[in-house]
């Protein structure tokens, strides 16, 4: 009996299948030449970053009898990690031989005061001119809107002149604060942006529970902040670390950045140019900018989604 059933349900199903009209029908997957031209300009993209990336990975990788051959792109014959060896233990800047790893060291020493203090400094201004009626709000964005794009060169002299009143020039902390002010402007407006679209609720709400300023940015704002605090550490950690100019004008003996000591080794090499070992030290300054991006890479993408970055 219930063979039956099931058989005449079977039955049923199959003629209004059949009976029921197809409105619309799938169109037949294929490529278009649109599609086409999409793959071959991304590839044409990926390309012109990957070569060279794979050109460097390689040679620091190779013996420099390979490498005199100048076969580019050929792989290694036999692989080698002592460029890399080389270059974070004993390359030279000038007169010292104490590689890569003194300038890694300084490099971290420069960055986590730059990122405290611009995050700090900025969030807060951001803050105070977004949600509170401040004096004089207006021309203060107009100012800072025109000092995220003076170039830095234009107001080096001043700065070295300032930062040596201040006997902070020539030390890590006179970098630090060097990256916190050129970063203020451009960062402020970020965090401004971003504030305003807080309802005006929550503030009312706030001003009624006797919010005062500082209670109300560490207990409320702050804890909202995370999308747009991801992103500008993002930012300020690549901007930092790659930096050159700043680390070279500012960076007394003992205190240059990494990307200094890395322009000291290719340029003071004499005698034969060690391709490897230059290759291997350019990689070893890149890396900690990538980790990082690697692991905070999906919340940088989400706090842009989010509104971080907005006009």
């Amino acid at each position: 009996m219930s063979q039956i059933s099931v058989t005449g349900r079977t039955a049923i199903e199959r003629a209004t299948t059949e009976a029921r009209p197809v409105y619309f029908p799938r169109r037949k997957k294929g490529i278009r030449p649109r599609s086409i031209a999409i793959l071959v300009f991304l590839t044409m993209c990926a390309a012109f970053f990957c070569v060279p990336l794979y050109v460097i990975v390689v040679t620091s990788l190779k013996t420099m009898d390979q490498i005199r051959l100048g076969e580019i792109f050929s792989l290694p014959e036999v692989w080698t990690v002592q460029p890399w060896l080389t270059a974070w233990n004993d390359a030279c800047s000038g007169i010292n031989c104490n590689g890569l790893k003194v300038g890694f060291v300084n490099s971290l020493a420069i960055l986590f005061p730059s990122l405290i203090l611009s995050l700090a400094i900025s969030s807060v201004t951001g803050y105070a001119l977004a949600l509170w009626n401040v004096r004089w709000a207006g021309p203060f964005m107009f100012l800072l809107f025109m000092c995220a794009f003076v170039p830095f060169q234009i107001i080096m002299i001043p700065l070295i002149v300032l930062s040596g009143m201040l006997k902070i020039y020539g030390t890590v902390w006179g970098i630090a604060i060097v990256h916190a002010v050129l970063s203020m402007p451009l960062l402020t407006l970020i965090f401004r942006n971003y504030y305003k679209d807080i309802p005006n609720e929550i503030m009312r709400a706030a001003m009624m529970d006797s919010g005062s300023f500082w209670r109300t940015f560490f207990e409320i704002i702050l804890p909202m902040s995370g999308n747009i605090l991801i992103v500008v550490l993002i930012m300020q950690i690549t901007s930092i670390w790659n930096d050159f100019l700043v680390g070279l004008t500012f960076g007394g003996l003992g205190t240059q950045p990494m990307t200094v000591i890395l322009a000291n080794v290719v340029i003071t090499t004499t005698g034969e140019v060690v391709y490897n070992e230059n290759m291997a030290a350019a990689l070893l300054t890149a890396i900690p900018p990538l980790v990082i991006y690697f692991f905070l890479g999906k919340f940088f993408v989400q706090g842009i989604t989010a509104g971080a970055i907005k006009g």
